[in-house]
């Protein structure tokens, strides 16, 4: 296992580069969002995954939080699955305007799904996000979500990719999709939780994704608010 985890630590290192858009000054947190394609994730439930984060995104409440700090966002997203099946859905953008964060859902509702019948290599999804942040805009904070509905049956696990990639000032927050396995929840909080500050929210299989990924930006957003009027958080339902 030590030797294809430092043959993909190299390979990664080689050729991994994704051209970014230039970004204003002074990015307070960079925002990488890791969706789950594996093969246990079927039609129905994708189309919620997607479609859950694409309300987050334009939930006006989520937009006070993304827009109203000091210093922008930067987001990005992905989608994971095998070893080598992760893929760029939205390259990197500097959320300055409602115009950058509707870009953004604009590029997920129209990407096709990157892939359907792999297993769930955690450990090699969580390096991609982490040369992912490394390759992209210098930001105060750096965050992974990374949402899935089961645990690492592929390859290394996450403590192997936080111990050989570069996660030192990274924080990995998880969104559990409860439902397919019964220890998902445990596996999320003992081995995806990773830095200062990192948490694990919760979603009622995907019919409650939506609204735990609203729950979850909200959380991240907020507390990374500098300087910025208090706001309610989102409602419930």
């Amino acid at each position: 296992m030590r030797r294809w985890l430092a043959a993909f630590v190299c390979a990664v290192s080689a050729w991994f580069w994704v051209p970014a858009q230039a970004q204003p000054e002074h990015c307070r947190l960079a925002l990488l969002l890791a969706l789950d394609v594996s093969s246990s994730v079927d039609a129905e439930e994708y189309i919620l995954q997607r479609d859950g984060l694409a309300a987050a995104l334009s939930d006006p409440v989520i937009r006070t939080a993304i827009l109203d700090g000091n210093g922008h966002v930067s987001l990005a997203i992905y989608e994971w699955s095998g070893r080598r099946q992760s893929a760029m859905v939205s390259n990197w953008t500097a959320l300055t305007d409602n115009a950058a964060i509707d870009s953004v859902i604009e590029n997920l509702m129209s990407a096709p799904r990157s892939h359907t019948r792999f297993p769930t290599a955690m450990g090699y999804a969580l390096g991609y996000g982490a040369m992912l942040l490394a390759r992209g805009p210098e930001c105060d904070r750096q965050v992974i979500d990374l949402s899935g509905d089961g645990e690492n049956n592929d390859g290394f696990p996450p403590h192997l990719a936080y111990k050989n990639f570069p996660f030192s000032n990274v924080t990995v927050n998880g969104l559990a999709v409860l439902g397919g396995s019964d220890d998902v929840l445990d596996y999320f909080h003992r081995e995806v939780r990773f830095g200062f500050g990192a948490f694990v929210e919760t979603s009622e299989g995907y019919q409650g994704y939506r609204e735990a990924m609203t729950r979850k930006l909200f959380r991240e957003l907020n507390d990374m608010i500098l300087g910025a009027n208090p706001i309610q958080g989102p409602r419930p339902g």
